[in-house]
């Protein structure tokens, strides 16, 4: 009876899964929603000027669009380096890790629609991430997932990541190095005045600059802070729908150890947000044994409430021997990476997730100011699409309706 019962679960499971899969469009299951063209692909006769806001992947993909259309731009980023949630680390293995976004969660193909290459054929090399074994722990108890359940996951959602490379490299290589002689660093923006013809914007270290349009590609942790002024102020509904958008705090971690004692993924149960512990070298070829730690949600107060990143890193070895049995003190070579994008001043959390969010709030998101002030990031994407992909994206739509809207 109890083997008939499983039996009937599994089925019901399967077929969950399969009608999820045939309804659900976003990422990898949102090819179809792709654009056959994007802003890459047009002409414009754009005469103004344009300031970009941020050197994340949605601003750079809008200062290439700016770029090839031989338009007056200038991009002010707040850091001292462009990629925004993008950004690697190649000290620690092998082979080069993803400490900002790491997984390809679109349908492959989405890499040549980024660049701008036709044909079905992409250039990147791939690893397909197809997990082979996984658990979950709660606290206490650790399970062993069952294959099944590994493949039915990755038939509802397949995702890859890049097998030599990294996101960073992939936007350095096709979207930045065309674009980065345009950015002025450290510079930070504090007030957007567009009560007058021109828009004049302010950055924290006292520089004043005027555009006749200006793109806003700061992370949503940023608009909700209020870190920028808006003068006049944002009307109070897309104030509100700001405020509704989800964007977790949260922070990555990579250890290195001498041996591979763990599955490929760990998922760990909390309220919100997301916990685990993955495989980061999973696919690659290499020798080098590094297992990420990734913490979105309430989990992070637990660890931000240490003080110390070194607290940290003390604090998960201490759960991983938990796990297995004193088997990550006695192999971790006390090499580590960890990277706060919740406690980022220029951050202030880690993803959105477009897809997720009502329809008629991401409609306010996308409104422009007096066709003046636009936005765009992954939270805007317009296609379904999730992460580094969706930002892009979103930088091609918005620079298109800036480009063409009556000045």
């Amino acid at each position: 009876m109890k083997k008939n019962r499983t039996a009937i679960f599994f089925v019901i499971v399967l077929l969950v899964i399969s009608l999820l899969s045939c309804s659900i469009k976003w990422a990898a299951r949102a090819a179809d929603k792709l654009p056959k063209e994007t802003a890459l692909h047009k002409t414009y006769n754009y005469e103004g000027r344009v300031i970009i806001i941020g050197a994340g992947a949605s601003g750079l993909a809008a200062a290439k669009v700016l770029e090839q259309t031989n338009v007056d731009y200038l991009i002010l980023e707040a850091t001292n380096r462009y990629g925004g949630r993008l950004k690697k680390d190649t000290t620690l293995a092998d082979f080069p890790i993803d400490i900002g976004a790491e997984w390809v969660h679109s349908a492959p193909i989405v890499l040549n629609v980024l660049k701008g290459k036709k044909g079905k054929q992409i250039d990147e090399e791939l690893i397909p991430y197809k997990l082979e074994n996984t658990a979950s722990w709660d606290g206490e108890k650790y399970k062993i997932n069952p294959k099944w359940e590994n493949n039915a996951m990755y038939n509802f959602l397949p995702e890859s990541k890049f097998k030599n490379s990294t996101w960073y490299d992939y936007v350095d290589k096709n979207i930045a190095q065309t674009v980065k002689h345009k950015i002025k660093y450290n510079s930070p923006v504090t007030e957007i005045n567009y009560s007058a013809d021109k828009v004049i914007i302010k950055t924290e270290n006292g520089e004043n600059y005027e555009a006749d349009k200006v793109l806003v590609t700061v992370s949503i942790g940023i608009l909700k802070s209020n870190y920028i002024n808006f003068i006049p102020v944002l009307n109070l509904e897309k104030k509100k729908v700001i405020e509704e958008i989800t964007f977790h705090k949260g922070f990555k971690v990579a250890l290195k150890f001498s041996e591979k004692f763990y599955p490929d993924f760990v998922n760990c149960k909390v309220k919100n947000g997301e916990k685990g512990f993955y495989d980061i070298a999973f696919g690659k070829e290499t020798n080098t044994n590094i297992l990420g730690f990734l913490c979105t949600g309430d989990e992070t107060n637990k660890y931000y409430a240490l003080n110390s990143e070194q607290k940290i890193i003390d604090a998960l070895i201490e759960e991983l021997d938990k796990i297995f049995k004193g088997k990550a003190s006695t192999t971790y070579t006390g090499e580590y990476i960890i990277e706060n994008w919740g406690k980022h001043k220029y951050t202030q959390g880690t993803w959105t997730q477009a897809f997720q969010e009502n329809k008629s709030q991401l409609s306010v998101l996308n409104q422009s100011i007096e066709n003046k002030v636009y936005f765009a990031g992954e939270i805007y994407d317009p296609y379904r699409q999730m992460g580094v992909p969706g930002a892009i994206l979103s930088g091609y739509y918005t620079v298109d309706k800036l480009l063409i809207d009556a000045k």
